[in-house]
């Protein structure tokens, strides 16, 4: 285990010993497809690596419609913020999206850790920072861009993500849509159209970039 948190942002500034103490206040969580790791509103005692699969972290509307917020994946963390606030809960429902394995990490525990660790607390600082800038370039895509523009920016980022022009999409199509901000019906009538257009080919959940320098240009500068 060492070895895969050595890997991990988070932790690779972390010496043998602390990395130690990290596997002390871990422990394994398995997930089924759909389980759910926690509610909103929950104590929130820890944070949480995955190790292997994708958790989903969302919200439901007034309405009852489900707000995909981010996905998480392999070697990632979440939830691990909240070890600073006053009365920990978790903002999010987070839900295994097929089988998934996870690290859950004690916050109170990896708090009096990080009063040790200088190096480790300006990475924490850094990632949550990033982060933020993450969501405020979100909010500047929902507001800015078409659903159009936002389909085609994501699928760009995953084929240069992949390094392949075919790939499997990250997530079902019912669940891209909600994090893209679009209903499913139109996450598929928009892929259709830039099948059309001859950016892209879809076979069930597997797309081939057929123009990548189109399809990125158009994330960009739309239709």
């Amino acid at each position: 285990m060492k070895e895969q948190l050595k890997h991990v942002y988070l932790f690779a500034n972390l010496d043998d010993a602390q990395l130690g103490r990290v596997q002390e206040m871990s422990r394994g969580i398995t997930l089924d497809d759909g389980q759910v790791l926690f509610e909103v509103g929950d104590e929130a005692p820890r944070f949480f690596l995955v190790r292997s699969g994708q958790i989903k972290l969302s919200r439901i509307s007034f309405n009852g419609d489900e707000k995909v917020i981010e996905l998480v994946g392999a070697g990632q963390t979440f939830a691990e913020a909240l070890m600073f606030a006053q009365i920990p809960a978790y903002p999010v429902r987070a839900a295994a999206l097929g089988r998934c394995e996870l690290l859950a990490i004690n916050s109170k525990g990896f708090l009096d850790l990080l009063r040790g660790s200088v190096e480790s607390c300006f990475r924490m600082m850094g990632d949550m920072s990033l982060r933020l800038h993450k969501m405020v370039d979100e909010i500047d895509r929902l507001t800015m861009q078409s659903g159009t523009e936002r389909i085609a920016r994501f699928l760009c980022a995953q084929y240069h993500a992949e390094g392949e022009r075919e790939f499997a999409l990250a997530a079902p199509k019912g669940v891209l849509a909600s994090r893209l901000s679009v209903k499913p019906e139109t996450f598929s009538r928009i892929l259709h159209r830039l099948a059309d257009e001859g950016l892209v080919k879809i076979r069930a959940s597997r797309v081939e970039i057929l123009d990548p320098e189109r399809l990125c240009g158009y994330s960009m500068s739309g239709f």
